[in-house]
């Protein structure tokens, strides 16, 4: 296939003709006329006149080779069960929950939200909904109501696919209440609810609205549903991102690009082969596990293994022993999944068979470089690949593509920009574009994004083109709001965030939604929320808040009630993810004279660092009371 760097330029140079080749991984129904328009910049129409099914390319094509080949395994050690699917088994699940869709009236263009733990009936749920061209936005089942409600309203879904409860750590977590008290909250109302019903825990269905899964799935056990082929810019789902902004941002992504983007990241980055069998970690709630569990690995002819549990029950061996048991050749995880387990006993890596894995793969948060350094070692020496992406980008953006020429990789760097994407590090002040090593600056793609970003946000073509895109000279460029370098021989380093959003764990938070929460508790006047480094999770929120009544937290015992308080506020609007580490109550806030809460000053005196120029500082005993409160 010759070097990287000669497949990466022509992928940027002759843009057309390379993703024309791409495009002969997956099955077209009308060939695409024109592979890429972009006469109406930044917004890029790929493989125009095209029409194609996503589903199809994930399941029904495969049954041609394959269809006794294990397609989805799915493990869970919160319920001890474990059950594998063959294409044929998909292929027919896939069919009887598109016919209970189907008799709900969904049809090409509906959207079907989709609000479930880790379970089989998650996966098939997405799988009918791209294959009748429905439009699903999938929830993370960690939002709590609020969170939930926003999202219902945004995506007006005419069906919400759920289940009564989902498990963590052996314990039940009720879905059903935190579903209709979010229902309740939103403006819009679907027309029905399916209804799975796992036996976790007790609810009572609403009339006329709830279906119970298992009753309408008994009615379609033959039923044919054949798949809705469409537009290659058709829309195959929308995934919900935090931004700096309140409002979370629907993503909006394609089906041609998103499937050619997919399948060609299996071979060349992920070195996947049909046959062989990926294991991803994550959640379908996130970016991630709508790429790397659900339809990257299945489009390209591989066995996915879905996980319902933790990576430490029923101890810190369980993940290794299903690569062993099930042959995994590909992992994919994040970071602090890994420091998890490397608190376990060692003994736990060498206890089991991993001869059949060829590479661990880390995303979602930078990879710190002693972490990797004791995975690789605990792994004998394994590749260990980090690469770093995006919700919107729904693929790596940096990465090491061994697929195309093996490279070593740098511990602490996620690696090279991949092909087709036109990266360049911009400085954010002039706009100028950094060519030379290790010069700090705004990580950036030129346009246009390739196959498999987003299309727009979801129904705000204004709020897209205003939030990621900006001009530089000569140059139109998506930023992703990182700051990064990239050293002499083109591996970059992430080094944090330009705005206002964190990275706990890999999940993305805006602190501004942890900020309005906090603030709708009645005793809190003004609170300001920042990312702090944290050991184990990268970064965590913390809270400071200025109470409208500062005797209520007046001694100790008070302030921990307040804390309590306002924690399980969080947790019941937005849930535990969004939980702060700590909320610390302070008489005022720092603010510049023309009142901009200094929140960089903050977190670097929570992180024990240089605050810089506080020279437009209102009150410097502001700051002197944060600084007082954590180092005390």
């Amino acid at each position: 296939m010759g070097s990287f760097a000669d497949f990466h330029a022509r992928s940027i140079n002759d843009r057309d003709a390379f993703w024309a080749e791409q495009a002969k991984l997956v099955d077209w129904k009308v060939q695409p006329q024109q592979i890429c328009d972009y006469s109406n910049p930044p917004f890029a129409k790929w493989f125009v006149g095209g029409q194609t099914n996503l589903c199809h390319n994930a399941v029904d094509r495969h049954l041609v080779d394959r269809a006794d080949q294990p397609a989805l395994i799915f493990v869970s050690t919160e319920t001890d069960q474990e059950k594998t699917y063959t294409f044929r088994d998909l292929h027919a699940e896939v069919q009887r929950m598109a016919a209970i869709l189907q008799d709900l009236g969904v049809v090409k263009g509906d959207r079907v939200l989709i609000y479930m733990p880790m379970i089989a009936e998650a996966a098939f749920a997405m799988l009918a909904c791209v294959r009748l061209g429905a439009i699903h936005s999938v929830v993370f089942g960690g939002f709590a109501s609020h969170s939930l409600a926003t999202r219902i309203e945004d995506a007006s879904p005419k069906v919400i696919i759920s289940a009564d409860a989902g498990s963590r750590g052996g314990k039940g977590v009720p879905y059903k209440p935190l579903l209709d008290e979010a229902i309740n909250l939103s403006a819009h109302k679907p027309a029905n609810v399916i209804m799975v019903d796992r036996k976790l825990a007790a609810f009572t269905p609403v009339a006329s609205r709830d279906v119970d899964y298992a009753t309408e799935r008994a009615k379609h056990m033959d039923t044919v549903v054949p798949c809705e082929w469409v537009d290659a810019t058709h829309s195959s789902y929308t995934l919900y991102t935090s931004g700096t902004t309140g409002k979370p941002k629907g993503v909006q992504r394609d089906t041609g690009g998103y499937t050619v983007a997919l399948a060609a990241s299996m071979p060349h980055i992920f070195q996947g082969k049909p046959g062989g069998t990926f294991f991803c970690t994550s959640d379908i709630g996130w970016v991630v596990g709508h790429s790397y569990i659900i339809y990257g690995p299945l489009i390209g002819g591989m066995a996915t293994i879905m996980y319902e549990g933790l990576p430490i029950r029923p101890d810190g061996g369980i993940w290794w022993s299903l690569v062993e048991k099930y042959k995994v050749n590909v992992m994919f995880s994040a970071p602090t999944a890994i420091r998890v387990l490397k608190k376990q006993d060692p003994a736990l890596l060498t206890k089991y068979d991993l001869s059949s894995l060829q590479a661990l793969f880390l995303a979602g948060e930078p990879l710190d470089e002693p972490t990797a350094k004791w995975i690789s070692e605990g792994l004998n020496g394994k590749a260990i690949i980090d690469n770093y992406w995006q919700t919107e980008t729904g693929w790596p953006i940096l990465s090491i593509c061994n697929g195309v020429e093996k490279a070593p990789s740098k511990f602490g760097s996620p690696g090279k920009a991949i092909y087709g994407y036109n990266v360049k590090l911009v400085d954010d002040q002039t706009g100028e574009e950094l060519t030379g090593a290790n010069q700090k600056g705004v990580l950036t793609i030129e346009g246009p994004l390739p196959p498999g970003n987003l299309q727009t946000i979801w129904g705000d073509d204004e709020r897209f083109v205003k939030t990621y895109w900006k001009t530089v000279p000569n140059k139109l460029v998506y930023s992703t709001f990182d700051w990064a370098v990239r050293d002499e021989d083109g591996y970059f380093f992430i080094l944090g965030r330009t705005d206002d959003v964190i990275n706990v764990a890999g999940h993305r938070l805006g602190t501004r939604e942890i900020e309005e929460s906090i603030a709708s508790h009645p005793n809190v006047a003004e609170v300001a929320v920042v990312g702090v480094a944290d050991a184990l999770k990268g970064q965590v929120a913390m809270a400071f808040a200025v109470l409208k009544d500062p005797s209520k937290a007046g001694t100790p015992a008070d302030a921990l009630k307040h804390e309590g308080e306002i924690m399980k506020l969080v947790d019941e609007q937005l849930g535990a993810v969004a939980r702060p580490a700590r909320v610390r109550f302070v008489a005022l806030l720092p603010k510049t004279r023309s009142g901009k809460l200094l929140r960089r000053a903050i977190q670097a005196v929570c992180e024990a660092r240089d605050p810089g120029d506080l020279t437009t500082m209102d009150d410097p005993g502001a700051l002197q009371q944060i600084k007082d409160l954590v180092t005390g």
